[in-house]
C-alpha cells in the first residue's frame, strides 16, 4: 500500500544526511558490575587468542524476492533507482538492534554504552577492495532513501572521494558478499 500512495513526491536526487541531533539522549552509559567486567575481559582475551569462526545461516528470501519483483518497476519509476536487497537487510538489522539493544552497544572501560541511534556501516566493493561507509540514522530512512544513499556512497567510494568521517562511527556493520 505504501508504494501506491500518490501524495509522496518522487525523490530525484538525494543529499547525504548530516547527523541528526535532537533532544533525545543518543547514548546511555551504564556501569558494569564486577562480574560483567571479568566476562568482557575474558571474551576479549579469547577473541585475541582463539581462532575466529564464521557461521553461515540460510533464510527463506522468497517473500522478499516476490515483493521486490512485484514493485521493482514501480519503485524505479518513482525514485529513479532500483530496489535492491540491502535496504531490506538494513531495515531488518535496525529492527533487530531495537529489539536487542545490547547488540547496538559497546564497552568502554567499565561502562556499557547503549547507542540510541542506528548508524549502519555497509561494505561497498571497489577496485581496491571493500570499503565501509556509514549510513547515518538508518532507522529514520525509507527504502528509497537507503537505496539512494547507498548509490551515492558507493559512487564516492569507487571514485576514492569518501571522507574519513563517512567511514567511521558505525554502530553495526552489514557485510556485502556480492561478487566476493
Amino acid at each position: 500500500g505504501h508504494m501506491n500512495k500518490a501524495e509522496q513526491p518522487a525523490i530525484k536526487q538525494y543529499e547525504l544526511p548530516k547527523s541528526i541531533v535532537s533532544g533525545e539522549q543518543r547514548e546511555e552509559r551504564v556501569k558494569m558490575s564486577k562480574i560483567r567486567q571479568v566476562i568482557a575481559a575474558r571474551l576479549k582475551a579469547s577473541q585475541n587468542t582463539a581462532a575466529i569462526l564464521t557461521t553461515f545461516n540460510e533464510i527463506d528470501m522468497k517473500n522478499v524476492m516476490d515483493l521486490r519483483a512485484k514493485y521493482k518497476d514501480t519503485f524505479e519509476k518513482k525514485y529513479g533507482i532500483k530496489l535492491g536487497f540491502m535496504s531490506f537487510f538494513m531495515k531488518a538489522a535496525v529492527q533487530a538492534l531495537k529489539e536487542i539493544p545490547e547488540i547496538n552497544a559497546e564497552i568502554s572501560g567499565d561502562e556499557i554504552i547503549y547507542k540510541h541511534y542506528y548508524d549502519i556501516g555497509v561494505a561497498v566493493g571497489t577496485d581496491k577492495g571493500l570499503i565501509v561507509p556509514v549510513i547515518r540514522n538508518a532507522d529514520q530512512m525509507s527504502f528509497a532513501e537507503i537505496e539512494l544513499t547507498l548509490v551515492a556512497l558507493g559512487k564516492k567510494a569507487r571514485e576514492g572521494k569518501l571522507q574519513v568521517s563517512e567511514m567511521e562511527g558505525a554502530t553495526f556493520t552489514i557485510s556485502n558478499g556480492g561478487v566476493y
